[in-house]
């Protein structure tokens, strides 16, 4: 971010959290005074398997396919720089955004959202895929750092008793890191809606987390998370599209080409008119940041870093505005506000997102790589469920002898293939499916 250009004025100290917010599902000691539950949160995801399996997931362009490609894990620290920065202007505590930020998308499977469809489907009779939900699973599960006790365990771990908690995150950072709120059909306005936050087996932490919380709604620090989130990759996509060469600036003038981007901004924007999206390209085209062309070289590499910059400032700095504008210059935390993103500010980043998707994800070499990946990962939940639990990871192969039904069982099978990256996805894939492995 330009801080130039572009300055957010950051609180100058973090504010109170009351105890609450800072609870953890199992409590342990500190083991170091002086650090704040959301440092220690902060720590936990960063030194976290889970995190660093990122650096092999895709983003847009498969890690393998691209000398410098973004991942998920480059996406998600891009995502936490300009989530700390925008959270601490407004009054959260950094450590706590940040945290969100780094763990949003920490669930995310082998190949994208290509791979999420695609386990959505093989996870059809144990509740389906959702990566928001794997990731509170992640967190409160799966990534082994804290366990219950085995005895004198607290009423509210009945059913895991001496079970992984995962890393143990405190209740804000759990609620922060968690985009949808809801349980799979419980979108509070939209019933159909795909996006979900939690499955029916972790509704026990789900319930913990949320004490207190207006059903539906999100933290704060959850919407300045969801926010970073559109900000950073909406932006990134464009600077590694027309870095690649699969964006041309002039064609976003050319009035066929606009009709055809206007198609696809309209699944992020859905109420808004041609008009509109075209008003919000051109505010962006209008600008003397704004790269009529790309060469490749350094001084229009610069430029394209320019470009991200103005636009992560622009983006930030409307959001910061226009939420003082209407609570004041207090601190805002967790149910005392909400982030206000003016609605042309809100087109602008749709149509960016429009043009990486049209451009580089839509791209015939792309699609046809994504039918591939949604063979792997159909053919790896077939096999690992057929011959479980001797061909799954120690960790879930003792998960899936502990299943107490088949739900259970191939939740478990799910729960492996997420876990990997593109390339394991694709070896574990030729072991099992090759002729050595048949």
């Amino acid at each position: 971010m330009d801080d130039t250009a572009h300055r957010l004025t950051a609180a100058t100290t973090p504010t109170p959290y009351d105890r609450a917010a800072e609870a953890r599902w199992v409590p342990e000691p500190d083991k170091r005074p002086g650090r704040t539950a959301f440092q220690r949160d902060r720590a936990r995801v960063l030194h976290s398997a889970a995190l660093r399996r990122l650096a092999g997931t895709t983003q847009v362009v498969a890690p393998m396919r691209s000398d410098f490609p973004r991942t998920r894990l480059t996406h998600s620290l891009e995502c936490a720089q300009v989530g700390r920065e925008l959270g601490a202007a407004l009054g959260c505590d950094p450590d706590l955004v940040e945290t969100a930020c780094l763990a949003h998308d920490i669930g995310h499977p082998p190949f994208g959202h290509t791979g999420e469809e695609a386990l959505d489907q093989a996870a059809e009779t144990c509740g389906g895929f959702e990566g928001n939900a794997q990731s509170l699973r992640i967190l409160t599960r799966l990534e082994p750092k804290r366990f219950a006790p085995q005895d004198g365990t607290p009423a509210r771990l009945a059913p895991w008793p001496g079970r992984s908690v995962g890393l143990n995150l405190s209740r804000a950072a759990l609620d922060a890191a968690t985009k949808y709120p809801w349980p799979h059909g419980a979108h509070p306005t939209d019933p159909a809606s795909p996006k979900y936050g939690v499955y029916a087996d972790d509704l026990p932490v789900f319930r913990w987390l949320r004490a207190g919380a207006p059903p539906g709604a999100k933290c704060f620090e959850a919407t300045v998370m969801d926010w970073s989130d559109d900000v950073a990759y909406s932006t990134h996509d464009v600077e590694d599209g027309l870095q690649a060469g699969h964006i041309d600036p002039l064609a976003l003038r050319a009035p066929s080409e606009r009709s055809e981007l206007f198609k696809v901004a309209e699944r992020y924007a859905r109420d808004a008119e041609p008009e509109e999206l075209a008003d919000a390209l051109d505010r962006l085209l209008d600008k003397d940041w704004w790269p009529e062309s790309y060469d490749g070289t350094a001084r229009a590499r610069a430029g394209l870093k320019d470009l991200t910059s103005q636009l992560i400032g622009r983006f930030c700095l409307a959001a910061e505005q226009a939420t003082r504008a209407r609570y004041g210059p207090g601190p805002l935390t967790r149910y005392g506000a909400e982030l206000v993103v003016p609605r042309e500010v809100r087109l602008e980043c749709a149509v960016l997102k429009a043009v990486a998707v049209r451009y580089v994800m839509q791209r015939d070499e792309q699609a046809q790589l994504r039918a591939r990946q949604r063979i792997v990962i159909a053919e790896l939940a077939e096999v690992l469920t057929r011959r479980a639990p001797e061909v799954l990871d120690p960790v879930f192969a003792a998960m899936y002898e502990e299943a107490e039904d088949d739900r259970a069982a191939l939740r478990t099978v799910i729960d492996q293939i997420a876990t990997l990256t593109d390339a394991s996805a694709l070896a574990l894939h030729a072991r099992l499916t090759g002729p050595a492995g048949s």
